[in-house]
């Protein structure tokens, strides 16, 4: 019988490059400065990793199509090394090989890293999806900020919302975020930005402005992961261990059926109900301590926190207006200043999430750091609200 991954894996060490336009670096390059501060951190020798996952979803870069390029970067012993790619879930997906692989006792301690280079493609936005016109992510002639510009307006529809109220409500979203993304070094954009400049900024896809979508970004992120009890053996004290790792991936309901009103995500509904299930967290409004979120644009953030439990339907809104996701408030919401202040270096995103939700359970924020956490989620959605695949990861402080 199945019991899941609660506290059968521990994180050991993380890392971190700086996110931005790395023009002075090469993928690798920034693959290296995540892993040195992550080995560092883990207190482990670089041949102790037995096993690696490697996740980026762009093979035309310098970088190639297989995990050569990890282990060549790193310098691994020889270790098998697994390339993934699953949209914009990658980064968590390379996390979920490599936990798998340890609670499973297959290895003992292992690497998940994850890395793009988006500013090398020469444009805006992510690389387009393919899969022929009935498996496309993206609407044939649709862009990626029109399809979350249909979220807002099923949104609104839905639940009554006028345009203005909904339009502030994502500028609040949007302004929370860079505030937070200015306390973060690593952040790509660290300038705070008023709601009045948020709300007058250049429409992109009517209701979503120039602040309320993502910007492009480079970076890495990465993990190293053992069991409990090695780690206690390496004199860990305080770790943090995964609760729950869950992966939802679209079966095509959304667009064979008429039930869904296009109002929010089938595949975020589902994935969070298995990971709390699986974490054996009953009330996630009260339990969950923070949350990164994939806020590709701010509708998107706002109709995930309905999704995740948080929010009841149709009540994200009010609890945006009250604060309830600022710093200080109930469940912040996007700590580090989210992809709103990073971009979205698709197969680091998901790490990178997950490694200020570390962070904090550390107590090693800085001046963004929350008082006493006790549980961090982290959420990824690829494609478009029709089509996605959403993965939810839980993780805080060892309870076994």
């Amino acid at each position: 019988m199945a019991t899941g991954i609660k506290d059968k894996v521990a994180i050991i060490g993380m890392g971190c490059s700086k996110f931005g336009e790395r023009w002075d670096m090469g993928a690798e390059d920034l693959i290296v400065e995540a892993f040195v501060e992550c080995l560092k951190d883990a207190g482990i020798e670089k041949k102790d990793i037995q096993a690696a996952w490697f996740g980026t979803n762009n093979p035309e870069l310098s970088i190639g199509t297989t995990a050569m390029p990890l282990s060549i970067a790193l310098n691994l012993p020889n270790i098998p090394v697994t390339r993934v790619e699953n949209a914009c879930a990658t980064g968590t997906e390379a996390f979920r090989g490599a936990c798998y692989a340890v609670a499973a006792g297959v290895c003992d301690i292992c690497l998940a890293q994850g890395v793009e280079k988006l500013k090398d493609t020469g444009y805006g936005g992510l690389p387009a999806a393919g899969g022929g016109t009935k498996l496309a992510m993206i609407a044939p002639n649709g862009t990626a900020p029109g399809n979350f510009a249909q979220l807002a307006s099923a949104y609104r529809a839905k639940y009554k919302i006028s345009r203005d109220d909904l339009k502030l409500a994502i500028a609040n979203i949007s302004w929370k975020s860079h505030e937070n993304g200015a306390k973060n070094p690593k952040a790509h954009l660290r300038k705070p930005v008023s709601i009045e400049t948020i709300l007058n900024a250049p429409i992109i896809a009517d209701p979503l402005g120039l602040y309320d979508c993502c910007g492009v970004s480079d970076g890495s992120a990465c993990a190293i992961v053992t069991t409990p009890e090695i780690a206690r053996d390496l004199g860990k004290k305080d770790f943090v261990s995964v609760k729950a790792l869950q992966i939802a991936v679209s079966n095509g309901y959304e667009t064979k059926y008429n039930e869904w009103q296009g109002d929010h995500f089938v595949t975020t509904d589902k994935a969070a109900d298995r990971a709390y299930e699986e974490s054996g967290i009953k009330n996630p409004r009260k339990e969950v301590s923070m949350m990164e979120v994939h806020d590709c644009f701010s509708i998107t953030e706002l109709v995930t926190m309905e999704d995740l439990k948080i929010s009841s339907r149709g009540g994200a809104v009010k609890d945006v207006m009250d604060g309830f996701y600022n710093l200080d408030g109930g469940v912040p919401c996007q700590v580090d200043g989210g992809l709103k202040c990073f971009g979205h270096p698709i197969g680091a995103s998901g790490l990178r999430m997950l490694y200020e939700m570390y962070l904090q359970l550390h107590g090693r924020a800085g001046e963004r750091q929350l008082k006493d956490p006790k549980i961090g989620l982290t959420h990824n959605l690829g494609g478009a609200p029709f089509r996605n695949v959403c993965s939810i990861s839980i993780i805080g402080k060892y309870t076994g």
